[in-house]
């Protein structure tokens, strides 16, 4: 494939597939070049065709909240009374100078981005500008509305209101895990949650108790993880034991594998992007997920947004308990050492599938184990199932 400067949707596309075969590269060689000169090529495509300007005023202040834990009785420092807080928050009063400081210099808030004039009070109502709006027409998340692009901004504050209908008013308190600092858009990541919560609340479940996350739920799964074509059937596994389980794909900006929250129905809901498309990540993140929500979700307003895909540790102790959980149950200790002790510093990838064979697990199950323990990205790609998960979902294709 010839490199050169992406121009369509197409070529941008093909550009992905290109870089997740390159994601191996040895180091200093032909590929790692051309894997880099890719990344530069897609991140100026995306920055000219996903611009993410400053965010509105109110938003940011949101945003913060949510990372720090905050609620709206922690900004009345910041703002001067509940009232008032409360009165920013709706958009009823716009920020003076004072509360600017205040909010830069104690929440860390940049200037620049309160100074701005709320979206919402602009002469034209340019609230689509939140969100990848046109990335999110295209992919269905308007299901009730058929018109043009052009159509649907003239409708966005509509449009919206009803895509994020599906939360009841309820507010949540968002929980990112990430390895990369670059930025993520609250409102990507949030207009995702509501496609996700908009799909779960089609499906009519049976009642879900924290009991059914229990040893017989991860040995089932465990079953299936031996084949290939068992990943579709965690679906109707977990939907028996009360929790939706959904397929959506990450929208630009949201850098997310996986998220696990509770609907307003009450069940939970584990989903997933299927973002690198291989079967060692597809298990790893979906146990990641249930064991956040067996450890983590004492309270029924946490959303957990997981990018599982991380090489080095994290500081977070949910994250390091979740990862513990997740490699354990998938192969626990007492066989981990007698596999790593099989295996050796080996490359033999007939003596992985022997071993998994043995142990009636998926290769890539294995495979991806010891890359992740050795950290050495390089070895047993053929056996990590990259690009035979995305065939198995029809909600990705």
């Amino acid at each position: 494939m010839e490199t050169k400067i992406i121009k369509t949707e197409a070529e941008y596309e093909a550009a992905l597939v290109r870089i997740e075969g390159l994601m191996n590269a040895a180091p200093n060689s032909p590929e790692e070049e051309a894997l880099e000169l890719l990344a530069l090529l897609v991140e100026k495509y995306e920055e000219e065709h996903y611009p993410i300007g400053l965010p509105d005023p109110v938003e940011a202040i949101k945003f913060r909240m949510e990372q720090e834990g905050l609620s709206r009785k922690d900004l009345i420092p910041y703002i001067g009374s509940q009232s008032k807080v409360s009165e920013v928050l709706n958009y009823k009063r716009p920020l003076s100078l004072s509360m600017i400081r205040s909010l830069h210099e104690g929440l860390d808030i940049p200037a620049e981005v309160l100074l701005q004039q709320p979206y919402e009070n602009d002469e034209v109502d340019p609230i689509w500008k939140q969100y990848p709006f046109n990335e999110m027409l295209k992919r269905g998340y308007f299901p009730n509305f058929s018109g043009s692009l052009s159509d649907a901004k003239s409708m966005a504050t509509e449009l919206l209101s009803d895509l994020f209908s599906v939360f009841e008013g309820r507010e949540y308190k968002n929980i990112y895990c990430r390895h990369s600092d670059k930025g993520i858009d609250p409102g990507a990541m949030t207009a995702w949650h509501a496609r996700a919560t908009h799909l779960a609340m089609g499906e009519n479940l049976p009642s879900y108790s924290q009991d059914n996350l229990n040893e017989g739920l991860f040995d089932e799964m465990l079953r299936l993880s031996n084949y290939t074509k068992g990943l579709p059937m965690v679906r109707e596994l977990l939907n028996k034991s009360g929790m939706h389980f959904i397929i959506l794909p990450h929208l630009p900006k949201t850098y997310l594998d996986g998220a696990v929250f509770y609907a307003p129905d009450g069940h939970p809901v584990i989903a997933l992007t299927l973002r690198h498309g291989r079967i060692d990540h597809f298990w790893f993140t979906v146990m990641h997920e249930i064991a956040h929500l067996k450890l983590h979700m004492q309270e029924k307003d946490l959303v957990f947004f997981d990018d599982t895909d991380r090489p080095e540790r994290v500081l977070q102790e949910s994250e390091l308990e979740a990862d513990e959980f997740a490699r354990d149950k998938l192969i626990p200790p007492d066989k981990w050492r007698i596999i790593s002790n099989k295996l050796g510093n080996t490359n033999d990838e007939q003596l992985i599938c022997s071993i998994a064979e043995t142990y009636r697990i998926h290769p890539a199950i294995i495979a991806g184990r010891v890359r992740w323990e050795t950290q050495d990205y390089r070895r047993f790609t053929s056996l990590i199932g990259t690009g035979q998960v995305h065939p198995l979902f029809p909600e990705y294709n």
